[in-house]
């Protein structure tokens, strides 16, 4: 799979920590890597390993989108953009594989493919305020 695939899949993984508690998510993130065919254990364990890293930092990575976002709080925003935004957020600050600006990109594509209209331009305005620092 390419990255952005990976990407993309993770994103998907990550929309149901809204809807599932700790333990159900486990559990759904085990049915949803089931569903995916021929995949490779590199990719496999990728994304198992981003989705609990991302997860752990939850809290850390809201507080930084908060402290940037004036009259958007994480509790108001759109669910799908700020599923984006999380992923991408980690991989600006945490992830030294991916460059900001392509983290930002990506961020953007899945944004025109998931989201509103207004999608795009909100998700990109907000991550390049954390690609300045």
């Amino acid at each position: 799979m390419t990255r952005s695939e990976l990407r993309e899949h993770i994103f998907q993984m990550l929309f149901g920590i809204e809807f599932y508690t700790g333990e159900e998510m486990e559990d759904q993130l085990g049915l949803y890597l089931d569903t995916l065919d021929d995949i490779k254990e590199s990719d496999y364990s990728y994304m198992k390993t981003k989705v609990g890293h991302i997860v752990e930092r939850l809290e850390e990575i809201d507080g930084l989108l908060n402290e940037e976002t004036t009259g958007w709080k994480t509790s108001r925003m759109n669910k799908v953009d700020l599923t984006i935004m999380r992923l991408a957020l980690y991989e600006i600050r945490w992830d030294d594989d991916v460059p900001a600006g392509v983290a930002i990109n990506e961020a953007v594509e899945l944004a025109k493919k998931y989201s509103s209209d207004e999608g795009p331009s909100f998700v990109n305005g907000v991550l390049a305020k954390f690609a300045k620092e």
